[in-house]
């Protein structure tokens, strides 16, 4: 099991608040948690391993929590705290900085100094990525502008980033254990090139950083951009400011060219759609049309090719059986 799940209500009420301070103090950092809710605390962790690199899924009621000094000195992991906000709100200090900070915010806090932390009304949920202060390959000061800052992550790279982190968590249990632990590279990358970006720092990443980056904003391009059937190289490349060799080289694999993989994302999302209930009116052309096939010849060959059968006996076998 790639994704490990934990729930306070698996145990008797008056131990769940010492179980929460303990799963902290263990995953995070020794910390001071204070909260009302100490009689029934009703909170849930999940991790999900990523070699050197570990996420933390949480859900807690209302409580406080602070690193204090004389917690540092009895133990520092030297972590940055790299934090989704996905419900309720929250508010941080830490290096003289304080941030409010809502659903949809990214913020970031380091275990080797001091910080003040507390979620508001109702339950909070967050993911945190921990990352080793000694993988990145950024200067520590430099880093540390960003502590206790709100980041909205609506658009832009924050958004990107945010997206693969609740996709990661959302996909690790279907996954190999393998596959799993070999996206802690990909992981650390996506997280340095963020950082970076919101440094203005993005010249000093290594240059397999930068790649994997670009990458990901593509990758994020092209499936925002699916249904336009005029999605090509050359559209691609200019739209990111390189050359449609520089893309080409960027997605060269041996298995597949970056106009096969478009190929194969726009069937995927067909192939579900034509199994989907609430799509029964639309018609198999309109289906194709919306994920990029103008031509209904071209797409039914393809269809046919990948999953060996027509898209008309796909949409009967999983709707139309009894």
């Amino acid at each position: 099991m790639n994704f490990i799940a934990l729930q306070s209500t698996d145990l008797p009420p008056g131990q769940r608040f010492d179980w929460w301070c303990d799963l902290i103090s263990h995953d995070v950092a020794p910390t001071r948690i204070t909260s009302d809710h100490t009689d029934d605390f009703r909170a849930a962790a999940g991790t999900v391993e990523l070699n050197d690199l570990r996420i933390t899924t949480m859900s807690f009621p209302e409580l406080r929590s602070e690193r204090t000094p004389a917690l540092i000195r009895r133990s520092d992991p030297e972590m940055y705290e790299l934090t989704l906000i996905t419900g309720g709100e929250m508010w941080i200090s830490q290096a003289g900085k304080d941030a409010r900070i809502h659903a949809g915010d990214l913020v970031m806090w380091e275990t080797s100094h001091p910080y003040d932390g507390r979620s508001l009304e109702g339950t909070s949920r967050a993911m945190i990525l921990h990352l080793p202060k000694a993988r990145l390959p950024l200067p520590v000061k430099k880093v540390d502008e960003l502590l206790a800052r709100r980041m909205p992550a609506r658009a832009g790279m924050a958004a990107i980033f945010a997206h693969y982190l609740r996709s990661l968590v959302r996909q690790t249990s279907s996954m190999a254990l393998a596959d799993v632990r070999r996206l802690g590279t990909l992981t650390l990358d996506l997280a340095t090139a963020f950082i970076a970006h919101r440094l203005n720092a993005q010249d000093r990443l290594p240059p397999e950083t930068r790649q994997q980056a670009l990458r990901v904003r593509i990758r994020a391009f092209v499936e925002h951009n699916l249904a336009d059937p005029h999605l090509s190289p050359s559209a691609i490349a200019a739209h990111h400011h390189i050359s449609v060799r520089y893309l080409h080289l960027l997605f060269q694999r041996p298995e597949t060219t970056l106009m096969a993989w478009i190929r194969q994302r726009r069937l995927e999302n067909c192939h579900a759609d034509l199994a989907d209930p609430q799509l029964r009116a639309h018609s198999i052309q309109d289906i194709a049309a919306r994920w990029g096939f103008t031509h209904a010849t071209d797409f039914s060959r393809s269809f046919r090719r990948a999953y060996g059968m027509s898209p008309k006996d796909h949409r009967h076998s999983m709707l139309d059986s009894p």
